[in-house]
């Protein structure tokens, strides 16, 4: 046990980050009535992520206390992880306190890309995958006419989301996706999600010339010699994660997520286990997602509870069905998936789309909430069986390794 036990006589799980899979995590910890947790956490309150468009335009606030979805008895500490020292089994503060752990669980999620390399970009264009981001958007936004054109960088779900939000409510909106609209989709429920973003009037410019070249105060540049006006531009392309693995020493892959093997743990050390966003399980991470990070979550905490029984942790051998999109408040698109997260023909849109789409955004809530109530009842229906020979082609070999504690 560590000696700096936050709770003499208890198993210290200390969870760095309180997103989805850091909190599925805590919870199901709490199996154990000799395990102490402590989620640290930059902000007091659960930030719904699938929800940050709404927020731009309006319609949600994106946060839940964690009241409503964090189990009694884990402590929430209110403060940013500057540096983990894995020898020590500790992480120091932002506000210099150390706090020591048995184990820890990283799920610091993920932000937005750098946007390096485009000038201006990163002066004025408006990121919009944090909270705090999401709320200065819609801050520059209530203060622009809504005549304004604006311009939506990126062809992913959240640009895609972000556009169409905006574009519900008036305003003039282009969305600017590079080389295709939403590269995931399958090209049948590509189309559905173009017919529903002209519908909204988006102005969709993707394919050749469609990258951007430059950022000014009003207006975009395209690789191709375009320039599209723009009162407010936003930047959605792409996400990266926070650079703690790297900055402490850990194995981390080229974007910073830290490198585990197929039970999330650590390949540099078995007393810290990854999950969600920032968890590069056999370096062959699965797509950043509130979907991947659930069955992520909880997987990771049964990692920890086997090493506490001094059991082998089992492979992660969860998929992904689905990508939901919403277009507005009333049209969506639900694509179905393989069960390996590639996308299949099927795809339901419109007023159903909308509605699988809205019960997908309030699920992870509810199922956060069923677990803090029931530890250990999370169950992911979505199994991935070609998960491992993935990952045998690609390394030669299984990259999971044999319990041992440090």
């Amino acid at each position: 046990m560590n000696a700096n036990s936050v709770r003499p006589g208890k198993i210290d799980v200390v969870v760095v980050g309180g997103g989805y899979a850091g909190v599925m995590a805590a919870n199901r910890l709490t199996k154990r009535d000799d395990v102490a947790v402590t989620v640290i956490n930059p902000r007091p309150c659960f930030v719904e992520r699938v929800r940050l468009h709404q927020l731009v335009g309006g319609s949600d606030d994106a946060v839940v206390d964690y009241s409503d979805v964090l189990a009694g008895g884990i402590r929430l500490l209110v403060d940013s992880v500057t540096r983990i020292d894995a020898a020590e089994h500790g992480v120091k503060l932002e506000t210099g306190e150390t706090v020591g752990y048995d184990y820890l669980i990283y799920a610091v999620g993920s932000g937005s890309a750098d946007p390096a390399g485009v000038p201006g970009a990163a002066e004025f264009a408006h990121p919009t995958a944090s909270l705090e981001e999401a709320q200065r958007l819609r801050s520059v936004l209530e203060d622009a006419p809504m005549t304004a054109p604006v311009t939506v960088v990126g062809g992913g779900p959240l640009g895609i989301e972000t556009a169409a939000e905006l574009a519900e409510l008036g305003r003039t909106v282009t969305l600017v996706c590079g080389d295709r609209l939403g590269p995931y989709l399958h090209p049948r429920g590509r189309r559905s999600v173009a017919r529903g973003l002209s519908n909204l009037g988006v102005a969709v410019i993707d394919g050749p010339g469609a990258t951007v070249a430059a950022v000014t105060r009003d207006a975009v540049e395209l690789s191709g010699g375009r320039v599209l006006p723009s009162t407010v531009t936003i930047w959605t392309a792409g996400f990266g994660v926070p650079d703690l693995a790297a900055r402490s020493g850990l194995s981390t892959d080229a974007m910073g997520r830290l490198i585990t093997d197929e039970t999330l743990t650590s390949v540099d050390d078995e007393r810290i286990v990854a999950t969600g966003d920032a968890a590069a399980p056999s370096n062959l991470p699965l797509r950043m997602s509130c979907q991947a990070a659930l069955p992520l979550g909880s997987h990771a905490a049964d990692t920890v509870l086997s090493r506490i029984t001094g059991e082998r942790p089992a492979d992660f051998g969860k998929g992904i069905a689905a990508m939901c999109v919403s277009l507005g408040r009333k049209d969506g698109v639900f694509q179905l998936a393989h069960r390996d997260d590639t996308a299949m023909r099927l795809h339901l849109r419109g007023r159903l789309g909308a509605k699988l789409k809205e019960a997908a955004a309030a699920s992870p809530v509810k199922q956060l909430a069923d677990e803090a109530r029931k530890p250990g009842s999370h169950a992911w229906p979505v199994n991935d069986a070609s998960r491992r020979q993935r990952v045998q082609a690609e390394h030669g070999r299984s990259l999971s390794k044999p319990s041992r504690l440090a």
